[in-house]
This record gives structure tokens, sequence and C-alpha cells, in this order.
């Protein structure tokens, strides 16, 4: 995990599992490159969300890498962590790493960043809070009878 600039906080990793199904596939059978984006946007579009909590909207992908197929039938984990945090934007860096469920081996498959820019309703950049507020706790059954 990256530690934000000027602060002591560590940033949380987002991550999400998603299976390879054919219709993600292309000719070769192995996940579609504009389906593995459409993954890693929706990745860095979680964690810059947790991050700002309010609305963004992503201004680039750069340095989009794809290093190994994936093959339907295979799971996909993505990380996303924001790694700079600007007045306005956000830098988020999404892993893709493909798991062949029978032997459980695990490989980068892709690796991106992502520009994200924090707006206001009329769709205009805006701060992003200089400290970012941490995920709500989740209350077990128990502690919500016991109030």
């Amino acid at each position: 995990m990256a530690a934000e600039q000027g602060s002591g906080f560590r940033e949380a990793q987002t991550r999400f599992v998603e299976m390879v199904f054919p219709e993600q596939s292309n000719h070769y059978g192995t996940l579609f490159g504009g389906h593995a984006l459409s993954l890693m946007g929706k990745a860095a579009f979680v964690a810059a969300t947790r991050r700002a909590r309010c609305a963004v909207v992503m201004a680039t992908s750069d340095k989009v890498a794809f290093h190994e197929p994936v093959r339907v039938g295979e799971l996909v984990e993505l990380t996303a962590e924001v790694t700079r945090v600007g007045r306005s934007s956000m830098t988020v860096t999404v892993d893709m790493v493909a798991e062949t469920l029978v032997s459980g081996e695990r490989r980068l498959a892709v690796r991106g960043a992502f520009e994200m820019v924090a707006v206001a309703a009329n769709g205009r950049p805006i701060r992003i809070p200089s400290s970012p507020s941490s995920p709500s706790s989740v209350s077990s059954p128990s502690e919500e009878t016991q109030s």
C-alpha cells in the first residue's frame, strides 16, 4: 500500500474478483482487452470514490500494459490503490491478476494507471478533502439488537 503524500494515512486497497466467461473473450478464447479496461476502470472508480467521497470521473488511462493473456474459465482479481492525491485529481494504480482455479497458479496479467478527477454536480473539478473519511464499520446483527 502506498502512503498518501503529506500525511501518515495509508490508503486502503479496493479489490474485487470476476470470472472470465466466453462472452467476455475474443476470437482467441482470451479476455477481450476492452473488457479488461472496463473492469480496471470500474476498480479505479470505486477506489477514487472511496477516497474522495464525492463524484469522480476518469480523465485519462495511462501506461496500461498487457503482460499475460487471461483465458476463459480463469478468475481475475483486480486490486486498485490510490497512489497520488492532488488538489482535484488522483492517480489510481490497478493490477489485474489472473488465477487458474484448479491449480491456484496466479500471474500478473494487466497493470495500468488511471487519473480520476473529483467533480461537482455541474461536472467541474472540485477540491478533494485532505483527510479521507474511513469506510464505515459493519455492525454485526447482535450489535443491532442491543441498540
